[in-house]
């Protein structure tokens, strides 16, 4: 079993008796979200750490958006409240890359792929490269979003 999901299970038990519901309602949902992906396809499959990471930035990149789409429509409280849970669980998550950070890793897979007189033609090639190095660290969009400027 991996260790994070071992980690969250306590961490639930340990919010459920301090009686922390954003805490423990946010851990539930993770947790409820990560044996879904294991029992989706053909057969079901015990999640690496690498897995559980991946569902873990997707549950908080939904939780940033949906704060973004609440704040929009007027909903502070709803807002705030997704807001607490993708801060519950950016404490599960690696350490995010900066813009700097960003930046350089490009650059570097630019050089490295030799994409940088092909253009936006490149991208896929960069991307590829990229992906393993910012896996749970950055936001895709981010990454594609510093391509593209270098690219074009």
């Amino acid at each position: 079993m991996s260790d994070l999901k071992d980690r969250l299970r306590t961490d639930l038990t340990s919010a459920i008796k301090a009686r922390d519901e954003v805490r423990s309602s946010t851990l539930r949902m993770v947790l409820t979200a990560i044996t879904n992906a294991e029992v989706a396809g053909k057969s079901a499959r015990e999640l690496t750490d690498d897995d559980v990471v991946g569902v873990l930035s997707a549950e908080n990149k939904r939780r940033r958006e949906a704060a973004e789409a609440f704040d929009n429509a007027g909903r502070a409280d709803s807002a705030e409240k997704e807001r607490a849970e993708a801060a519950v669980l950016a404490d599960y998550l690696p350490q995010q890359l900066g813009a700097d950070e960003i930046a350089r890793l490009v650059s570097e897979a630019v050089e490295r792929t030799g994409a940088a007189g092909e253009g936006m033609r490149a991208m896929g090639k960069v991307m590829g490269v990229l992906q393993p190095q910012v896996k749970g660290r950055a936001d895709g969009g981010v990454v594609a979003a510093e391509v593209k400027r270098q690219l074009g």
